[in-house]
């Protein structure tokens, strides 16, 4: 006896262990019943029975849930959900919920609580709205029970649809299998008000169940006017945000510039052969840029001209360097400051300041102070960069934007898209502003503001193009999210633009503009209006040096260059004393025989490139560690998805 029950164990080992072995993680059961109020409102409960291994689910299930759908004209819309209880094997069960991409995941259980094997039921309760669709002819349930995303199968899935009282449904469909498929492995039965859907088949993994009923119309009460409105505002919220940061930044802008950042009115213009107020070749860079241009290079490069000019520093222009060597000439003179501190950075050299690349600290040094001492002289005398304003423009777009991400429930695929037109806006409004500020400085500012203005639309009307290109072809996104995109790039523009606008010259800065534009029309004159000019000084060696730093700063070098050499030519009634032409404060080797033009002006234009390229590269940061018409199963409302932890 005791062998035939050793025996007999022995078989049912055999037997039960491709089973034991072959047990897995499965939903057995699935059923959802849907009770449809006359208000549209669904009230939901899921009752999910699942073999629990401890492979994927360990402490519980999730589910995840969309809160969004697309309508029928193609815009993302937003349903009502509330979550309203979670039980496990009848009793109330722990949950926590978090924030997905378009919905929300429902976690059962806690994580130091681990589930033993076996079967589970996990029942999960919510209400929701805006399930409903409304036609012309009918109202329509179309309900994805159980959504097409989850990680396991499902033996068999149900749902019962409860109908508000005296409404009967007029046609009913199924669908099944994995998103977008229309498979009919389902059956419908209708008893009065209640209709009972079940699958024929298994589901594998990311297959699932939807269910269509169509209503007569008026079974459900259609959504009222401000009902309407509400939700309107309610799906345009990230978008109506974003307008109204764009508005309000413009509007602070508008009026901020009305107050401060308008141009004094001009004077007239006319061209003089000197500097307005006798203020260096530095000083007049500074004032017509508004600053330093080109980083300041080119106002200290005017500055070792004119030094060179009246005799305190000798230049060599050598192949691969430009070397300033202090001459030692005193006098009562005093220097400009930017000038002064150029001869002190000269001097710290041991006389002999060498731009080139194994000199680059030091030239950079020098830059640094030669800027620094004009603007500790200058800042504020002759334009205001109003700052202040900026700043308080920059902090209310930073508001609009944080109230967007916040409040403007956006979407996981939207937020990072908004960082799209951040930097395209940015860099089309530069383009925009660059081009506008290289009219000629004649130009009204009227006429300069709406160039730039014009650019910019040009640039953002191409971004929108071309967002709606990727948009077609990648579906980076949705279509109606486009407006959200060009209302945040909207307001990146308006605060680079305005960077740029808001600052305003002083009366005195008004005044010495008119001067350094007459300055520039004198320099840039053909020779025969320039000999017309009443008082107008002959042209001469020594009228040509005194000017050229002052061309230099302004950058027509050339124009003026040509003209000299144009005189020279005459003058010395021969190409050959052209070319010997030599001023004592300037050496070079590294240009060929040709007119004087072809070497001092060439010379007098690269001089801030040359120590641009001289300078150390900027030190290298690490890396960032980036490295390389029909129905249809998943169609409708509810959705989603789900699987263990």
């Amino acid at each position: 006896m005791k062998r035939f029950s050793a025996a007999l164990a022995l078989v049912l080992l055999v037997f039960a262990w491709p089973l034991a072995a072959s047990a897995e993680e499965i939903i057995s059961s699935y059923h959802s019943v849907i009770e449809v109020a006359r208000d549209g409102t669904l009230t939901v409960t899921e009752t999910i029975t699942a073999n629990v291994e401890g492979n994927q689910i360990k402490r519980g299930i999730y589910r995840d849930f969309p809160l969004t759908f697309v309508d029928a004209d193609g815009r993302r819309s937003k349903v009502d959900f509330d979550l309203v209880s979670v039980e496990r094997d009848g009793e109330e069960e722990a949950y926590r919920t978090e924030a997905i991409s378009g919905g929300i995941r429902i976690y059962t259980g806690k994580a130091d609580v681990f589930l033993p094997r076996g079967e589970h039921t996990f029942q999960i309760t919510y209400e929701t709205g805006r399930q409903i669709r409304f036609f012309d002819d009918h109202d329509e349930l179309y309900w994805n029970v159980t959504g097409t995303e989850w990680a396991f199968p499902i033996e068999e899935a149900t749902a019962t649809v409860t109908l508000p009282q005296g409404v009967k449904s007029q046609a009913l469909d199924v669908f099944t299998g994995g998103y977008g498929a229309t498979g009919k492995d389902a059956r419908a039965v209708e008893e009065g008000n209640e209709i009972f859907f079940a699958t024929t088949r298994r589901l594998r993994p990311q297959e699932g169940l939807t269910i269509a009923v169509k209503l007569p119309r008026g079974s459900i009460d259609r959504p009222s006017a401000s009902r309407e409105n509400i939700w309107w505002l309610r799906d345009h919220l990230a978008l109506i945000i974003a307008g109204a940061g764009l508005v309000l930044v413009t509007l602070y802008y508008g009026r901020a510039w009305v107050r401060v950042g308008r141009d004094p009115a001009r004077g007239v213009m006319v061209p003089r052969w000197d500097a307005p107020d006798g203020i260096s070749p530095a000083l007049v860079n500074y004032v017509d840029n508004k600053g330093f241009s080109g980083e300041g290079w080119t106002a200290l490069s005017a500055a070792a001209l004119n030094l060179a000019v009246k005799g305190h520093v000798v230049l060599e222009d050598l192949k691969k360097a430009i070397v300033i060597t202090a001459t030692g000439k005193a006098g009562a003179e005093k220097l400009p400051t930017g000038e002064a501190t150029l001869m002190r950075a000269i001097g710290a050299a041991g006389g002999k300041l060498t731009i080139d690349r194994a000199n680059g600290t030091k030239v950079e040094a020098a830059g640094s102070a030669f800027r620094s001492s004009i603007e500790r002289e200058h800042r504020g005398k002759y334009y205001r960069s109003n700052t202040v304003y900026v700043v308080g423009g920059v902090f209310l777009s930073l508001i609009a934007l944080a109230a967007l991400v916040i409040f403007g429930d956006l979407s996981e695929e939207s937020i990072p898209l908004i960082i799209v037109p951040v930097f395209i806006a940015f860099f089309v409004s530069i383009f925009a502003v660059s081009f506008g500020k290289s009219f000629r400085r004649g130009s009204s500012l009227t006429r300069r503001i709406m160039s730039i203005v014009v650019l910019a639309f040009i640039g953002f009307v191409l971004f929108t193009v071309f967002s709606s290109v990727l948009v077609v072809i990648f579906s980076v996104t949705a279509p109606d999210e486009l407006p959200l995109l060009f209302a945040v790039g909207g307001i990146v523009l308006v605060n680079v633009l305005f960077f740029f606008l808001m600052g305003a010259p002083t009366p005195l800065g008004t005044r010495m503009m008119d001067g350094i534009d007459g300055l520039r029309q004198y320099m840039t004159l053909a020779e025969k209006d320039r000999m017309n000019l009443q008082g107008a000084p002959e042209m001469s060696p020594r009228h040509f040096e005194t000017l050229l730093p002052y061309a230099v700063a302004l950058g027509v070098e050339k124009p003026w260059t040509e003209t000299f050499d144009r005189w020279l030519l005459a003058a010395s009634a021969g190409a050959a004393a052209a070319a010997a032409y030599q001023p004592n404060w300037y050496h070079s080797d590294s240009f060929g025989p040709g007119s004087f033009g072809d070497r001092i002006g060439g010379f007098a234009g690269s001089m801030a490139d040359t120590m641009t390229s001289s300078l150390p590269p900027p030190p290298k940061s690490s890396s960032s560690g980036f490295s390389s018409g029909g129905g249809f199963s998943g169609g409708g409302g509810g959705g989603g998805g789900g699987g263990g932890w």
